[in-house]
């Protein structure tokens, strides 16, 4: 039986890409439903629609400015269904007021003459649309955050270069996650006030750190996303020694972390000059990299967690952690971790490289090989990469990108353990691991050894504790950092060697 396909255009309708992801998400769940989603009709997402089999010609005439429904489903009555839905979730209030739903700008213009004390705009448009969107809340002196992907990298310079001769920042593209004033923003978590500012060319990772820190008594004063390119020599660190000048005059802030991927050697050596003309100290996590110069009031942490406790004066995070006692021996060969967070996946290369283990991932370090069918090497993998994530949400907002995954996986006899992130925070899914319980069928196969962390706090939407106690009622060895899981994978690895 062939499937019924279905397209709706809205007309001049726009919706952040956020919310799109949601209400995908919520139509991919509906009874005889293979596919959903619903995007703004640029090219790059047309394309994507096509690839995933969710166009017909009702939409060829959709432009850029309009939205695209896509479904794609086993009968006509599954399909109409999913549609009638997706018209719902689409004209539901955006705000509940006593009065019902709050307008809400369409343009740049009318929201800065709506809210003129504003100094910030967030941008989440798709991405052929959003550098535009950036440079006109540039010239109307405000902030930018680039929560947006799929910017051009000359885009990217050109308007860092604007935003630098106007006083102003250009956080992203790709920027995930900051923390402003204490508001979190995008995907960040609830964490204690203080004194400690991090400048971040990584998501998850100042989502990591921040999260460590709080739970460690301390307590975060900025964090300042700057883009997983802005290290790059192409950029030359534009935001990120703003970010710098920034918290080196603020007061309220005693101690920076920087977090990146290795940079470029030329833009490293800008960075570390302006560290070293701070009066202030610093803790530098570059994950995968080793043996930094660094001056007098910067430390070097080999992984995120230790980035933390440096930042916290030395103290010791979990002494009670103790990977050896609850280590189990590994019946497979080989580790595979299935990462939402890139970082996280990173730290996890890293940290088992330096174990001397052999690893492949699809988001490969210095020193890890590229994916391949090597059943000598551990895989860890990135599911927020582009080639799982494009027409779906990302793993953080949908964790059942990771289903499909983690069953193989399983199946696998090579496979003797399986190392799991679970995100949470503003912008992430309202129980991951709830999610992963029930894809699980409620309990692990007792052959496969399961290993997670938690990335987030208890004061977080979903409650860390609360996520926590369900990954372990279900049989998964819940280790309290991702730094942690990798050793406890680690000391399974030993044991069943």
């Amino acid at each position: 039986m062939s499937a019924t396909i279905i397209n709706d255009v809205r007309r001049g309708f726009y919706l952040d890409s956020v919310a799109l992801m949601r209400f995908s998400r919520v139509l991919a769940t509906m009874d005889g439903i293979e596919e959903a989603a619903m995007m703004m009709a640029s090219p790059s997402n047309r394309q994507i629609m096509a690839d995933a089999g969710l166009l017909d010609q009702t939409s060829a005439g959709a432009e850029g400015g309009d939205l695209i429904i896509g479904i794609r489903a086993t009968t006509p009555e599954a399909a109409e269904a999913a549609r009638v839905q997706a018209e719902q979730l689409l004209d539901q209030p955006t705000s509940s007021t006593g009065d019902g739903a709050r307008w809400r700008p369409k343009t740049m213009r009318a929201a800065v003459k709506a809210h003129p004390e504003a100094n910030l705009a967030l941008i989440s448009v798709a991405g052929d649309f959003a550098a535009a969107e950036a440079r006109k809340a540039l010239r109307k002196g405000l902030h930018v955050m680039m929560f947006s992907d799929n910017v051009s990298i000359a885009d990217e310079l050109s308007l860092k270069r604007e935003a630098r001769d106007l006083g102003l920042l250009v956080m992203g593209p790709d920027c995930g996650t900051a923390i402003l004033n204490g508001t979190p923003l995008a995907f960040a978590n609830r964490v204690s006030a203080g004194d400690i500012g991090i400048i971040g060319a990584s998501g998850t990772g100042t989502q990591e750190i921040s999260c460590l820190i709080s739970e460690g008594g301390g307590g975060i004063s900025q964090a300042i996303g700057v883009g997983g390119r802005d290290l790059h020599e192409e950029i030359g660190a534009i935001t990120t020694l703003m970010a710098l000048d920034a918290l080196d005059r603020d007061p309220a802030t005693r101690h920076i972390v920087v977090i990146s991927k290795p940079p470029a050697a030329a833009v490293a050596a800008q960075v570390v000059a302006r560290i070293a003309a701070s009066s202030k100290t610093f803790t530098v996590c570059f994950i995968g990299a080793s043996g930094w110069q660094l001056p007098a009031n910067a430390t070097f942490a080999a992984s995120l967690k230790g980035a933390a406790e440096h930042a916290l004066g030395g103290n010791k995070l979990f002494a009670e952690f103790n990977a050896d006692a609850l280590a189990k021996p590994a019946k497979g060969r080989t580790v595979t971790g299935l990462f939402c967070g890139g970082t996280l996946c990173a730290e996890v290369q890293s940290l088992f490289l330096g174990a001397g283990e052999a690893v492949m991932s699809n988001a490969a370090i210095s020193g890890v090989e590229n994916l391949s069918t090597d059943p000598r090497r551990h895989k860890i993998i990135d599911l927020g990469s582009d080639e799982y994530t494009q027409g779906r949400p990302h793993p953080m907002i949908d964790p059942g990108v990771r289903d499909k995954a983690l069953n193989g996986e399983l199946d696998d006899a090579d496979v003797g353990i399986v190392l799991l992130d679970v995100v949470i925070g503003f912008g992430a899914h309202e129980d991951p691991a709830g999610h992963l319980v029930d894809s699980l069928g409620g309990q692990t196969n007792g052959q496969t050894i399961l290993i997670a962390s938690v990335t987030g706090t208890d004061a977080d939407p979903q409650n860390r504790k609360g996520q926590i106690a369900k990954l372990q009622a279900a049989g998964v060895l819940v280790a309290p950092s991702n730094a942690d899981a990798a050793e406890l994978a680690l000391a399974c690895l030993r044991l069943g060697g």
